[in-house]
Protein backbone atom coordinates (compact mmCIF):
# COMPACT_ATOMS: atom_id res chain seq x y z
CA UNK A 1 0.00 0.00 0.00
CA UNK A 2 1.40 3.42 -0.94
CA UNK A 3 0.92 6.01 1.80
CA UNK A 4 2.61 8.79 -0.19
CA UNK A 5 5.78 9.04 1.88
CA UNK A 6 8.90 7.03 2.65
CA UNK A 7 11.47 6.82 5.43
CA UNK A 8 14.74 8.59 4.73
CA UNK A 9 17.23 5.77 5.34
CA UNK A 10 20.21 7.89 6.48
CA UNK A 11 18.05 9.31 9.29
CA UNK A 12 16.41 6.02 10.24
CA UNK A 13 17.46 4.63 13.64
CA UNK A 14 17.70 0.87 13.69
CA UNK A 15 17.76 -0.08 17.37
CA UNK A 16 18.01 -3.77 16.45
CA UNK A 17 21.45 -3.28 14.86
CA UNK A 18 22.87 -0.77 17.36
CA UNK A 19 24.71 -1.90 20.49
CA UNK A 20 22.65 -0.59 23.40
CA UNK A 21 24.99 -1.97 26.07
CA UNK A 22 26.26 1.38 27.32
CA UNK A 23 22.76 2.87 27.38
CA UNK A 24 21.45 -0.09 29.37
CA UNK A 25 24.31 0.21 31.89
CA UNK A 26 23.60 3.92 32.32
CA UNK A 27 19.91 3.29 32.91
CA UNK A 28 20.66 0.53 35.45
CA UNK A 29 23.04 2.79 37.38
CA UNK A 30 20.82 5.87 37.16
CA UNK A 31 17.15 4.95 36.69
CA UNK A 32 16.18 8.61 37.05
CA UNK A 33 17.65 9.15 33.56
CA UNK A 34 14.46 7.63 32.14
CA UNK A 35 12.63 10.67 33.49
CA UNK A 36 14.40 12.95 30.99
CA UNK A 37 11.80 14.70 28.84
CA UNK A 38 14.32 16.14 26.37
CA UNK A 39 13.34 19.74 27.15
CA UNK A 40 16.80 21.11 26.33
CA UNK A 41 17.28 23.10 29.53
CA UNK A 42 20.65 21.42 30.01
CA UNK A 43 21.80 22.49 26.56
CA UNK A 44 20.39 26.00 26.85
CA UNK A 45 22.33 26.75 30.05
CA UNK A 46 25.55 24.95 29.07
CA UNK A 47 28.69 27.05 29.40
CA UNK A 48 30.69 24.72 27.16
CA UNK A 49 27.92 24.85 24.57
CA UNK A 50 28.34 28.62 24.40
CA UNK A 51 32.00 28.30 23.41
CA UNK A 52 32.08 24.99 21.54
CA UNK A 53 29.76 22.75 19.56
CA UNK A 54 28.96 20.71 22.71
CA UNK A 55 25.29 19.72 23.01
CA UNK A 56 24.55 17.49 26.00
CA UNK A 57 21.04 16.65 24.84
CA UNK A 58 22.31 15.49 21.45
CA UNK A 59 25.07 13.35 22.97
CA UNK A 60 22.67 11.79 25.45
CA UNK A 61 20.26 10.96 22.62
CA UNK A 62 23.06 9.39 20.57
CA UNK A 63 24.16 7.24 23.52
CA UNK A 64 20.58 6.12 24.20
CA UNK A 65 20.31 5.08 20.54
CA UNK A 66 23.59 3.16 20.68
CA UNK A 67 25.40 5.55 18.33
CA UNK A 68 28.67 6.08 20.19
CA UNK A 69 30.86 7.35 17.37
CA UNK A 70 32.10 10.82 18.29
CA UNK A 71 30.18 10.91 21.58
CA UNK A 72 33.30 10.45 23.73
CA UNK A 73 35.07 13.37 22.05
CA UNK A 74 32.00 15.53 22.58
CA UNK A 75 31.81 14.60 26.26
CA UNK A 76 35.41 15.76 26.77
CA UNK A 77 34.21 19.31 25.97
CA UNK A 78 32.03 19.36 29.08
CA UNK A 79 33.42 21.69 31.76
CA UNK A 80 31.47 19.98 34.60
CA UNK A 81 30.24 23.38 35.79
CA UNK A 82 26.89 21.96 36.93
CA UNK A 83 24.58 24.56 35.34
CA UNK A 84 22.74 21.79 33.51
CA UNK A 85 22.00 20.06 36.79
CA UNK A 86 20.57 23.25 38.27
CA UNK A 87 18.37 23.87 35.22
CA UNK A 88 16.99 20.33 34.89
CA UNK A 89 13.25 20.37 35.73
CA UNK A 90 13.39 16.64 36.56
CA UNK A 91 16.34 16.93 38.95
CA UNK A 92 18.61 14.59 37.00
CA UNK A 93 22.23 14.65 38.14
CA UNK A 94 23.60 15.47 34.70
CA UNK A 95 27.17 15.80 35.97
CA UNK A 96 27.07 12.19 37.12
CA UNK A 97 25.60 11.21 33.74
CA UNK A 98 28.49 12.94 31.95
CA UNK A 99 31.03 11.12 34.10
CA UNK A 100 29.32 7.74 33.58
CA UNK A 101 29.10 8.24 29.82
CA UNK A 102 32.77 9.21 29.65
CA UNK A 103 33.79 6.20 31.75
CA UNK A 104 31.73 3.71 29.75
CA UNK A 105 32.75 5.09 26.36
CA UNK A 106 36.43 5.05 27.38
CA UNK A 107 36.13 1.27 27.78
CA UNK A 108 34.86 0.88 24.21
Amino acid sequence: MDWGYSINQPRAVNLDKNDLGVAEKLLRRMPLLQACIGCGSCTATCTAGGFTSFNFRKVQTLVRRGEYQGAYEEMSKCMLCGKCRLACPRGINTRAVVMMIKKELAKQ
